[in-house]
């Protein structure tokens, strides 16, 4: 892994463009987390995954930690909640889609921090939010059902 940056760089660092990170973060935790968890066919896999890295449930994430956080973390939380985004939500509320900004900053931000156990203990968050089932199929014998 790359050297890990100051918090001050980090700050420094365009909030979308932490986003940009922490989606990608949050994306490989959550994948790996459910490969480890139930190895299956990968179309079960994505979309299990779907259902937890999309805005509606890094929004819930957000608004669950939001008061759990330091001060400093919330700040960016708040920051890239509040991050002026000309996208727009293809599946969510705007005011979810802002939110799920706030979760993925600051994913980008421990990340690149190098904060570790408080980027662990965020992501593991997301998953105890969504609660994600075994995909259908997944974790099962291939070769089951075939004669």
């Amino acid at each position: 892994m790359l050297e890990p940056l100051s918090p001050e760089e980090a700050e420094r660092i365009n909030l979308l463009s932490l986003a940009f990170l922490g989606d990608a973060v949050h994306t490989l935790f959550v994948r790996d987390h459910l490969l480890r968890a139930h190895p299956g066919k990968a179309v079960d896999l994505h979309h299990a995954a779907a259902g937890v890295v999309n805005a509606a449930s890094q929004a819930r994430t957000y608004e669950r930690v939001f008061d759990q956080l330091p001060e400093r973390e919330r700040e960016i939380l708040k920051r890239g909640r509040n991050t002026k985004n000309t996208q727009l939500a293809k599946h969510a509320t705007a005011g979810d889609y802002r939110k799920a900004t706030g979760f993925e900053a600051l994913a980008g931000y421990l990340f690149l921090t190098g904060q570790q156990e408080r980027l662990e203990w965020l992501l593991t968050q997301s998953l105890a939010e969504a609660g994600p089932e075994a995909p259908e199929g997944a974790g099962s014998d291939p070769r089951a059902g075939k004669r």
